[in-house]
Order: C-alpha cells, then structure tokens, then sequence
C-alpha cells in the first residue's frame, strides 16, 4: 500500500461512519417529526373526519403507544437477526404505514394505520442506536455520535408543528403524512449499500410474556384514561380497564424478575443515572406531548389561526430546540449532564407557570415567551436522557438500553396526551371558544409539576453517589465501568464497589 492510501484510508472509514450516522438520523427525523406534525392537522382532520376529542387523543396515543410497546421487542429482534436487515423492514412498514394514513377514509382507519406506521417506527430508533454504537468504537467518537443523534430528537419534533403548518394549509392533512414515503426510500437504498450488517455476539432471547403484559399495561392504562370521561370513570368498561391495567403493572416486574433474560432487565435500574434518565424522559416528553396537544387546540380553535399560522405561532419554540439540542449535547460531552437538566426542568417549569395566566385574549408576548422557554427547556433535556441511558451497558445490548430510553419517551407523550388531554377536554364549560382557556389551566399546572421533577431529578442522579451505582451495575454486567459524567470528580472504580 501507498503512503497516499495509508492516509486517505482512515479518512474514508470517517466518511463512511459519518455516512451511516446520517442515514440512521434520517430514520429518527421522520419517526419523531410524526411524533409533533400530526398535533398542528387535528384540528383539520377533526373537522373532515367528524372525530370527537377523544378521537384526536387516539390519533396520537395510537402511533406512541405501538412505539412504546414494540421497540424493546425489536432491539432485541434486531440483535438476533441482524440490525441492518430489521431496519430496512422498518423503514419499508413506516413508508407503507405513511401512505396508508394519507389514504384513510376515516377516523378509525386513521388511528389502525397509524399503529401500522408506529410498528415500522419501533423497528428503527433502538436499531439505529445499534448500528451506531457498533460503527463507532472509538469512545470519544461514539460519545459525539450520540450527542448528534440526541440532538435529531429535538430538532425533528420542533420543525413539526412549523413543517406541518404549511403542508396542511398548502396540500391538506394527508400531506404531512406522504413527505415520509420519499425519505423512507431514500433511507432502504442508502442502507442497502453503505450500512453494514451486524448482530449481536450472544443475542438474548425474547421474552413474550414479559412484552405481552407490557402492551396490556399500556393499552389498557391508556384506553381507560382516554375514555374515561365519555363512558363515566365508574363504567363497567372503564373499571375492566384499570383493573386490567393494575394487574399487568403488578405482574410485570414479578415476571421480569423471574426470567433469565427479561424484556427490561431490572439490574438496569440500580443505575440511578439510568434510572433517572427513565423518569425524565417520561416527564419531559408528558411535557411535550400535553403542551403540542393544547397548543394546537387554542391556537387554533380559540384564536382561529391557520394551520400554517399557527404553526409560525411555534418559531420561538422550534428556534430554541433547533439552536439548544446541539448545544446540550456539547455541555453534557465537555461537563456533565447536570446543568442541561437542571436548566431543561427550570425553563418548562416557568413555561408551564407563565401558561397558567392563559386567556383567550393573551397578549403575544406572553405566550412567544412560553413557547421561548418550553424549548429552550425540551432542547436542553434529551442529549442527557440518551448518554445516561446507554452509559455503562456492555456494547452488544445496547440496543436494549436504548429501547428502554426511546420507550420511555413514547410511554410519556402517550401519558402527556391522554392525562393532560383528558383533564382539560373534559373540564371545558361552554363552547371551546370561550371555555377552552380557562380549562387550560389544571394542565398547565401538570406541566410545571413535570418541571419541577425534572429538576429534582437531574440534580440527585448527577451526584457522585448516582455515579457510583452506575459503576456497580457496570461491573454486574460484565462492562467497563459507565462513561457517566456527574459534574463533580468521579472515584476509581474499584473504591466505588
């Protein structure tokens, strides 16, 4: 070999890796772009599909709750059968699932295609996650690679609301839904030729009873919370459903317990970094998902913006995500992930706070203001969520742990649309023009609790206590000690244990 090619190989290696980061980004723009874009079209799908507000609930709790139920399953299918060949399949079903809901003729079609969508969705974050830990072995690249890819997460969910603005008023609703066919084959080609193939040394074994009880916990929960309000919280229905919904929570970690290679490992959560990371993930995205789902109904239904008006009404909020994803990422590589939580649970407290005062006559600023600061705190959060949760987990599941992360989200914005939804809709007195707003209010005051656990959160599972549980179940499973970074100097590994 050359002296000119033993340079220009690690170069290429580079590009390629760098190529594969692009492409499984790709994947989770479109998966969490239809996590927001649709919120900004309800009010035009409720309108030509004659959907009640339950109903516009089900068109988000649909597609979150498949994803939340499925992508555990198929991080570890993926491992098993190969990363590359479970992705391409994912693609394949999310831009079928996409060309489904944009043909549905009407509400009940919508909401099953979009569960087909979701199951093509939940082939392809944990997947990619994979791919990418995988491609990236140098510690230091893996870390900026992750930054990137937690950075995409708040990026593809503030264009949303402003992408599907435009598209609604310029091609209708179903237009939001038809921008993933191209990007999804563009995805399949791009994968088949560049991303390589790779599975897991020892694959774990599924756990089908353990993912049964997961979607019964989630189904059913959720059903009951969506449809309680409609059918009376003391129906015989709604009872079966909580009742199911409690018997599967109990059952679950009993079950995970028993079983020697569980669906969730519990051993993860003596981490209480990852721990942490679990719980505000769930916060943060109940956070997002109440907020979009509110804010599309008042500005909207109150104000009688456009689509495309109401979706410039968010600037303030995607500029901040857009300019504060990258930046936390940055912060958590260089000094830990203390402050970006810190400052996240902050900024969506005082959000939710300044909200409370919502009125249908609001003035501009305060809610340009709101909108500044939800996303200065939703930019900040999801860097931190996605290092601590694949922090210290051997390399060869780190699909699985990454699972659990993405899982946490969906299970949050399927709670922040259906607790928050819920408790407002079914506040409202009069017509939503007059009595929408001030119903707001007890969701607002939701939001600012999910602020405030958000911080409480990111200040204890930063401290050199946390980062030594982290090290312990590092060693339990078999890894090198967890890249956590707590802010504050870390012991050896071996006065930790």
């Amino acid at each position: 070999m050359s002296h000119a090619a033993s340079l220009d190989a690690p170069d290429s290696g580079r590009r390629r890796r760098l190529l594969v980061l692009a492409i499984c980004c790709m994947s989770l723009f479109i998966v969490g772009l239809d996590n927001t874009v649709v919120n900004i079209a309800l009010p035009a799908i409720q309108k030509d599909l004659d959907a009640p507000a339950s109903g516009l609930q089900w068109i988000i709790d649909a597609y979150t709750l498949v994803l939340a139920s499925l992508l555990m399953l198929f991080g570890s299918v993926a491992d098993r059968f190969g990363r590359r060949r479970v992705f391409q399949i994912g693609l394949t079903c999310f831009a079928l699932g996409s060309l489904l809901c944009s043909l549905a003729p009407g509400l009940e079609w919508l909401v099953v295609f979009r569960a087909v969508q979701a199951v093509g969705g939940s082939m392809l974050n944990p997947v990619a996650m994979s791919i990418i830990t995988n491609t990236f072995t140098d510690p230091k690249e893996r870390a900026r690679a992750i930054g990137v890819w937690g950075g995409v997460v708040g990026i593809s969910m503030a264009l949303g609301p402003l992408l599907g603005g435009f598209l609604v008023d310029g091609a209708g609703w179903p237009s939001i839904f038809l921008i993933n066919v191209p990007v999804a084959l563009a995805a399949i080609l791009l994968t088949v030729r560049y991303v390589p193939e790779s599975r897991a040394p020892r694959p774990r074994r599924l756990d089908p009873v353990g993912q049964l009880l997961m979607i019964v916990l989630l189904g059913c929960g959720t059903a009951a919370i969506i449809e309680g309000p409609d059918n009376g919280w003391t129906s015989p229905l709604i009872l079966a459903l909580a009742a199911t919904a409690v018997a599967a929570l109990v059952a679950f970690p009993l079950w995970e317990r028993r079983v020697a290679e569980p669906l969730v490992d519990p051993r993860f959560f003596a981490s209480a970094p990852f721990t942490g990371a679990t719980v505000t993930a769930v916060c943060a995205f109940a956070a997002l998902g109440g907020f979009l789902f509110l804010n599309t109904l008042y500005l909207q239904d109150v104000r009688h913006y456009a689509p495309v008006v109401a979706g410039l009404w968010t600037l303030p909020m995607a500029g901040m995500m857009l300019v504060c994803a990258p930046l936390s990422g940055r912060i958590v590589s260089s000094r830990g992930p203390r402050l970006p939580l810190a400052v996240a649970g902050l900024c969506l407290a005082a959000s939710g706070l300044l909200l409370t005062r919502l009125s249908a006559g609001s003035p501009p600023a305060l809610l340009l203001v709101a909108y500044a600061l939800f996303g200065f705190g939703f930019g900040m959060v999801n860097p931190p969520i996605t290092n601590a949760a694949v922090s210290g987990m051997p390399r060869a599941q780190a699909g699985v742990a990454a699972a659990v992360a993405s899982t946490s989200r969906q299970v949050g914005q399927s709670l922040g649309v259906a607790v928050i939804g819920t408790v407002v809709t079914s506040a409202v007195v009069g017509p939503v023009a007059t009595g929408f707003a001030p119903a707001s209010h007890a969701g607002w005051w939701i939001v600012v609790g999910l602020g405030a656990v958000i911080l409480a959160l990111g200040l204890l599972a930063t401290t050199a206590w946390a980062t030594g549980t982290a090290a312990r179940v590092a060693a339990r499973l078999g890894a090198e000690p967890p890249a956590v970074r707590s802010g504050v100097r870390e012991a050896p590994p071996e006065r930790l244990r």
